[in-house]
């Protein structure tokens, strides 16, 4: 009876570790996300929708350590404290001002979500730092506002590889969203005290991915084209032909076009790998002007 009744007590434990595997089975199966779904929305959710975007984040990071070079081009660890102050407010503006207003690419939802906006903005505006609004910034210029930022990079439609050259640092906020992004960010300011600001700035912030230029943006960066990708954040009246020489085949140009007392549109140009153009007005904006050659009288 005695051997019996060991049987009988080891019977229960069994099942038990049997079903326990089950469970642990099932919760595996029902919390891993499909492969590059679920982080455009995650933002809305909580509990298991954290969870989803948490395990997202780290198979994206695992796809871009496969395929993004090492060495002085890397994405920052992101361990200045900048990263980890004001999150819930970053995270409240992409809900509220990009989520809602159909902004869907989950990599620039997650660079908007990390990269510290008040950083990037004099001690004086930092109250206002993830309002829906530009900011002065000093020298005539201004940092865009947020949604307009999460646009302009998702309309790029950038990848882990793209080479990117950007038209007007200003304070470097830009080029910071698409380095989350892009495996280099090239980008060129007029304004040497911004330009000087922006590469102290970045560097700071460990974007080793960046470089910066002083310069007139009308000539881009020839050394370092053809780029995937070309963004203007100050107004020109009409592309500068350099610029599109720059373009490689199969990329996208966005930038705003217009006079500063006239309407401005943004504007798309993708070359298709044949080299032909084509030139798609998006929305209308109100951005500073561009400076420099740009300004010289067409012929």
């Amino acid at each position: 009876m005695a051997r019996e009744r060991d049987k009988s007590a080891r019977w229960p434990t069994h099942l038990r570790m049997l079903a326990a595997c089950l469970v642990l089975l099932g919760l595996a199966a029902g919390e891993a996300p499909p492969a590059g779904k679920g982080a455009g929305c995650a933002g809305r959710r909580s509990g298991a929708g954290n969870r989803e975007e948490q395990a997202e984040v780290v198979t994206r990071d695992l796809a871009r350590e496969e395929t993004e070079p090492r060495g002085d081009l890397s994405r920052p660890d992101h361990g200045h404290p900048a990263f980890q102050e004001r999150a819930a407010e970053r995270r409240e503006m992409v809900r509220d001002q990009m989520e809602l207003r159909e902004i869907k690419d989950p990599n620039v939802l997650r660079a908007m979500r990390l990269v510290p906006r008040h950083a990037f903005v004099p001690a004086a505006q930092q109250t206002y730092a993830y309002e829906d609004r530009p900011l002065p910034i000093g020298h005539g210029q201004t940092i865009s506002q947020p949604y307009v930022v999460a646009f302009m990079t998702e309309t790029l439609a950038l990848g882990p590889n793209s080479v990117v050259l950007e038209i007007g640092t200003g304070s470097g906020y830009q080029a910071a969203i698409c380095a989350e992004i892009a495996r280099a960010v090239y980008t060129v300011e007029i304004v040497e005290p911004l330009a000087a600001a922006a590469d102290e700035l970045l560097k700071k912030l460990g974007y080793r991915n960046v470089r910066v230029r002083t310069g007139d943006g009308y000539h881009g960066w020839p050394e370092h084209g053809p780029f995937d990708a070309i963004i203007g954040t100050a107004a020109a009246r009409d592309v500068p032909p350099p610029l599109v020489e720059q373009l490689k085949p199969g990329g996208r140009m966005i930038l705003p076009v217009g006079t500063s007392f006239g309407l401005q549109y943004l504007i798309l140009l993708t070359k298709d790998e044949e080299g032909h153009l084509q030139r798609h007005n998006v929305m209308p904006v109100l951005f500073v002007p561009m400076t420099g050659r740009i300004e010289q009288s067409v012929e």
